[in-house]
């Protein structure tokens, strides 16, 4: 098998489970925690508190990329679809016309933000390594769909976008306006999944590291309580009533 191809098959089974192949990570994590001491994570440590918020920071900036992408898409594009790809329209404006893969820079981003929470070098360097490695094949694979599905046009728009660095100077306005019921319907997974997971890596590293005297940081609580109280309203809009529906959208 040619590597093309071989990097599409890869990227297609990648797409299909993108949910869930993340949680393989999860030994690595568990044997970065183990490797922390006292010392390395401790509360009184300068600056330990400004690390965390800059890490939390940093992925809701990859949230907030997310957002303004999923706020003016149109029906059929950029959706949660798992077993293929499914593209009516090609998007080429708004931050699609700066950067091709838009939601996987900011998932990205989002993940980096929880690898450099823990506070350990080599986890957080094979994490990215291992997750640029994952999404690089699924972009490739949903490349090659866009070209047999739209031809030209998207080799045109290609050409002129880069894949995951923006060029700002190509902005063009968006088609469409911003819907906040479309970014609410679609994105309050996201967001309590940030909190939820920044909430318990600060709890499992508490747990770990400081085993005799573990302290549950009040922050941490409120969020998750924000998180959860937010994603349980949402939740039943979206499936109890047709609040958060746009039409097209």
């Amino acid at each position: 098998m040619a590597l093309r191809e071989d990097w599409e098959r890869q990227g297609n089974w990648l797409f299909r489970w993108r949910s869930y192949l993340p949680l393989l990570i999860v030994p690595l994590f568990l044997v970065a925690l183990c490797s922390l001491t006292t010392d390395a994570v401790g509360d009184a440590r300068p600056g330990r508190q400004y690390w965390e918020a800059f890490c939390f920071i940093l992925s809701l900036f990859g949230f907030a990329i997310r957002c303004l992408t999923v706020a003016y898409v149109p029906s059929g594009t950029s959706g949660r679809n798992t077993k293929e790809q499914i593209a009516s329209q090609l998007n080429t404006t708004g931050i699609y016309s700066i950067v091709r893969h838009p939601l996987y820079l900011g998932n990205l981003i989002m993940i980096l933000g929880l690898l450099l929470f823990i506070g350990v070098w080599w986890f957080a360097l094979i994490g990215t390594l291992l997750f640029w490695t994952y999404y690089e094949r699924i972009a490739f694979a949903e490349e090659e769909f866009l070209r047999a599905q739209f031809g030209a046009p998207y080799l045109e728009w290609a050409e002129e976008t880069p894949a995951f660095l923006p060029r700002f100077r190509n902005w063009k306005q968006p088609g469409l306006t911003f819907s906040t019921r479309k970014l609410l319907k679609r994105e309050y997974h996201g967001f309590f999944a940030i909190i939820a997971s920044f909430t318990c890596l600060d709890i499992l590293r508490e747990i770990i590291v400081h085993t005799r005297n573990p302290q549950i940081h009040l922050g941490w609580v409120i969020l998750f309580a924000i998180g959860l109280i937010t994603y349980l309203t949402l939740n039943t809009l979206k499936k109890k009533t047709k609040i958060l529906d746009v039409p097209g959208r």
